[in-house]
């Protein structure tokens, strides 16, 4: 630990991602000892993903954000707290939006294609979908690590407690793409492929974001809104309506109070 400390920030960002990344693989992975998955489990599964995100986005990235703010107006500059957090909560919610309806991908268990038409085959589309779905919490744990070497009220066990949120819900993400995969008729190899593919964009989403807040320090509060707000819509947008599809409800809201729970302890016992 003392190790992981002392390096820079953009190392522990990648070390801390690569941890998340390999939680998703290691969740693919049981698509070597399962060929099907209980409906009811995977959407607990799914609802304490979406609960983890949610206090995720809250407790580690818009509470520092205000922090920051508040800090900037007390010194006579920039925006009150709350535009500030506004302004960069609403812009990852239309960056994710825009970059769901151009760009070409495929969720498991969807009927048609998205984004603008292509040839790509059904793969590609599948791992661009998850691609998308997993840039938001690479990047929250980037910027998560850069603000806790620069704002008052971050510190660096909060980034641990983003990490390992984030690298919790992953294992069921992970095991949410491949086993479905696996039970449509895919190879478990190739299932296992593309389910571990979902995490892979999480390293160089968080170099960037750690990079991103230390080159310019001004946009940090922007940053660490950015990343809640594209959080919060792949919750919205995929997560919960996927958990409440089948009808399990209860088992569904379940999931989300628990992650939840799970989550906010992590966050402000560690932080």
């Amino acid at each position: 630990m003392e190790w992981f400390i002392k390096q820079p920030v953009v190392l522990q960002a990648l070390l801390a991602t690569l941890f998340t990344y390999s939680v998703t693989a290691l969740g693919a992975g049981t698509v070597f000892f399962f060929k099907t998955l209980s409906r009811r489990v995977l959407d607990g599964m799914l609802g304490f993903a979406a609960g983890v995100m949610i206090a995720a986005s809250f407790f580690s990235l818009l509470a520092p954000a205000i922090t920051m703010a508040d800090a900037v107006r007390e010194g006579g500059r920039g925006l009150p707290s709350w535009a500030t957090a506004l302004i960069g909560f609403v812009a990852g919610g239309v960056f994710l939006r825009l970059a769901d309806r151009l760009l070409p991908h495929h969720h498991v268990g969807a009927q048609n294609d998205e984004g603008i038409k292509t040839t790509w085959g059904r793969s590609v589309l599948l791992v661009l979908a998850i691609t998308l779905h997993n840039i938001p919490e690479g990047l929250a744990v980037g910027v998560g690590f850069g603000a806790a070497s620069l704002i008052p009220g971050a510190s660096l066990a909060g980034a641990f407690s983003l990490a390992l949120g984030i690298g919790l819900q992953n294992f069921p993400e992970g095991a949410a793409v491949s086993i479905p995969l696996r039970r449509e008729g895919m190879s478990r190899l190739k299932s296992f492929w593309i389910g571990q593919a979902s995490g892979m964009v999480e390293p160089a989403a968080g170099v960037l974001g750690a990079a991103l807040v230390l080159s310019m320090q001004p946009v940090l509060p922007y940053a660490l809104s950015f990343a809640a707000g594209a959080m919060i819509f792949v919750v919205a947008e995929e997560l919960i309506p996927e958990a409440y599809r089948e009808g399990n409800d209860h088992i569904a809201t379940a999931g989300i109070m628990l992650g939840f729970a799970l989550m906010m302890s992590l966050d402000v016992g560690l932080g």
